[in-house]
């Protein structure tokens, strides 16, 4: 028995090194990119973007399920971005509120003739719309039967008329230039073709929002809003940026990213199976170039480029958080023949198994580990000191790592002007550790279990609304 605690003891200690180390390691070469990001764009003027006839031409599909308090203003957003040649498809999968009779009024639309090719298998589409005025010649409202997100933008690569596609959330807010910065690297000469852009995604949560601008940037007021900030930023601009830098990335957010058309649609699209689309679209596009033996990047662009409500109750974080350990799952397990796979290169050998054993095994054995912790105390077994010694341990370098995170955004995008804003966030990364991430290891095993259960649904998400108060 002293074996087996001594194994399972040192076991946690080396597995929670090995994870510090990793995210050190990933914060040095977010940090060296960053950095280089900010010298190689300082001088770049993105409106000479706008009359390049180099520029790709961009589909902006936004799918809404019910978005009524935002989907006006969110609209306008999309039709006020600088960019050259760009249409935006709205994507109305199905709801039941009065979300499509206000676009109809909001927009002046009525129906067109429209020939559908199906390229992509969707549920059916009932009606096509444009508006009957030119400021809005470049909106399409498509009306379809509900089949899920997925569904709902494989219904809009089929409409889609040009070469690259953004795929958004219809509830989020992007920045006016943010296409001209994604689509900068498919225009710049390089060996590897990029297929995919995305970039970082900010908390809107109390924010003011004026006909689909950000007006006026706040912390969250909301606690469990303001928890999210600090975890995405540390997410964004601490990890994804560091494995774009290694050619190992995974996962561009649903909320916002830019995709090579036609390699979207050799790969079939969307998959309707998974409540992982976006991550599972990006791994599969992957896959699929290395396996026709062509060069390519997913890139990650630091800067903030789009605005997004999060949860800001328990349950529905928790169904979203659910969800998204379900998509995970999904994509780890269709792409499982890229483990530690040298044909898959720094994808394969780095990023997968990456997210294999710090993103989807970690809340698992760390639930392990405090069941373990639960036996010892009742055989009174427990070494207190090391106990103790881990403990303060991974607290100390949690919060020093957040930390970290928000002040090295600070310095570089400074998003966040009020010196209030700052101590807001650097006092709730002191409570995160011992509250927030608990939560979210719950989640995750419940998550675990909801897959195992084999459960497909997406989970309800009241839209609140983009309110300041709030």
């Amino acid at each position: 028995m002293q074996i087996i605690n001594f194994i399972l003891t040192y076991f946690i200690l080396i597995f929670t090194v090995i994870i510090c180390v990793s995210y050190l390691s990933l914060a040095l070469i977010s940090a060296y990119q960053l950095l280089y990001y900010k010298r190689a764009n300082s001088a770049v003027n993105y409106n000479m973007l706008l009359s390049s006839p180099n520029a790709p031409s961009i589909s902006i599909l936004a799918p809404a399920y019910n978005e009524s308090k935002t989907i006006i203003d969110n609209i306008k957003a999309l039709l006020s971005i600088h960019y050259n040649n760009y249409e935006v498809i709205i994507i109305n999968d199905g709801s039941d509120d009065d979300s499509l009779e206000k676009i109809i009024k909001e927009y002046e639309l009525q129906k067109v003739e429209y020939a559908i090719n199906y390229k992509i298998p969707t549920k059916e589409i009932r009606d096509i719309y444009r508006s009957t005025n030119r400021a809005y010649r470049f909106l399409t409202v498509i009306d379809k039967f509900n089949g899920g997100k997925a569904d709902s933008l494989n219904a809009g690569l089929n409409i889609s008329q040009n070469d690259l596609f953004v795929a958004i959330d219809v509830d989020s807010v992007i920045e006016p230039d943010a296409l001209l910065k994604m689509a900068k690297p498919f225009m710049e000469t390089n060996k590897e073709r990029v297929i995919a852009t995305g970039g970082a995604i900010r908390i809107a949560n109390s924010c003011q929002i004026e006909n689909g601008h950000i007006v006026n940037i706040e912390v969250p007021k909301n606690l469990l809003a303001r928890f999210q900030v600090v975890e995405y930023t540390r997410a964004f601009l601490m990890g994804r940026i560091a494995w774009s830098r290694l050619n190992g990335l995974l996962l561009i957010s649903g909320a916002l990213g830019l995709f090579d058309k036609s390699i979207a649609i050799a790969c079939g699209g969307y998959n309707h199976n998974t409540v992982g689309e976006d991550m599972e679209l990006v791994v599969r596009m992957r896959r699929y170039m290395y396996d026709q033996k062509i060069k390519h990047r997913v890139v990650y662009i630091p800067d903030p480029l789009c605005w997004t409500e999060v949860p800001s109750n328990l349950v529905t974080l928790s169904r979203q958080r659910n969800r998204w350990t379900r998509g995970l799952m999904d994509s780890l397990f269709i792409h499982r023949k890229m483990f530690f796979n040298p044909k898959y290169q720094s994808l394969g050998m780095l990023g997968y198994p990456f997210w294999f054993f710090f993103e989807w095994m970690a809340p698992v054995i760390e639930v392990l580990g405090l069941a373990y912790m639960v036996y010892l105390i009742f055989i009174g077994a427990v070494n207190w000191p090391f106990f103790v010694f881990l403990f303060v341990f991974v607290y100390l370098f949690s919060v020093a790592f957040s930390s970290y995170a928000i002040l090295y955004e600070e310095f570089t995008f400074h998003k966040y002007t009020k010196v209030t804003h700052i101590l807001k966030l650097l006092g709730i990364i002191f409570l995160e550790p011992l509250s927030y991430h608990f939560f979210n290891v719950y989640c995750s095993i419940r998550g675990n279990i909801s897959f195992l259960q084999g459960n497909k649904s997406w989970g309800a998400h009241e839209r609140k609304g983009f309110d300041p108060k709030k």
